[in-house]
């Protein structure tokens, strides 16, 4: 085995992440570098890039001299990440109101029409990817590297907070929902963009259950099959 074979580290970091927000990763799991190093095929090496990116989203905590973990976050903490979106995705549906471009106003519609076909072919992965892929998308037009680390970040959390209290199985950040905050703007209307933001993220939080930690596998290749 070379260094070169075997998925990249982007696509290890795609993978855990999908496995975690398709609910086929329970938070508390041990991430062993061996295991997954056996699993992806690839050198403990990439393994550790992986985890450190995984860490750097919030999705993994490593304890020294102990490894790697999923997180497990509180309740506290799912309220909190929900606030600060909240307020960070206001100011980002409030630049783009004053500055949208053409060509990024494609963009934003292109990438309504994939979720649609993903909604209409009932593709779970690509359903979950774009959903977050885009509020993700929303904050990298405004041209800020600022909000779009912020709202990556943010991302990668409300996915783990997602998968552990999600109280049904159906992933619904809809298509519809999104192509309404399009559409206001495209109008350059923030007042309905922000409030239907705000509606949007409330649809969101309301589908979580935020009293209990799911019971999620602890099989890693079972989860990363």
């Amino acid at each position: 085995m070379t260094e070169q074979s075997g998925p990249s580290t982007q696509q290890i970091v795609e993978k855990v992440w999908l496995s975690i927000a398709e609910r086929r990763l329970r938070p508390g799991v041990q991430l062993k570098e061996e295991q997954l190093a056996t699993i992806f095929n690839v050198s403990r090496a990439r393994i550790r890039q992986a985890l450190t990116v995984l860490e750097r989203d919030g999705l993994v905590t490593i304890i020294p001299n102990r490894g790697a973990f999923i997180c497990k976050p509180s309740v506290e903490e799912a309220r909190d990440v929900f606030f600060v979106r909240r307020t960070v995705e206001r100011c980002v549906i409030e630049r783009l109101c004053v500055s949208v471009s053409k060509p990024n106003l494609r963009r934003l519609r292109d990438h309504v029409a994939q979720e649609r076909i993903a909604n209409a072919q009932d593709i779970t992965t690509d359903i979950i990817k774009l959903s977050g892929g885009f509020h993700l998308l929303l904050a990298e037009t405004v041209g800020s590297d600022f909000l779009f680390t912020t709202m990556r970040d943010l991302i990668s959390r409300s996915s783990l907070i997602t998968a552990v209290y999600r109280n049904t199985n159906r992933f619904n950040c809809g298509p519809d929902e999104h192509a309404e905050i399009v559409e206001a703007i495209a109008n350059n209307d923030a007042v309905k963009a922000t409030h239907l933001m705000a509606h949007h993220l409330d649809h969101v939080e309301s589908e979580l259950d935020l009293s209990e930690i799911r019971d999620l596998s602890h099989d890693l290749r079972a989860a990363l099959s």
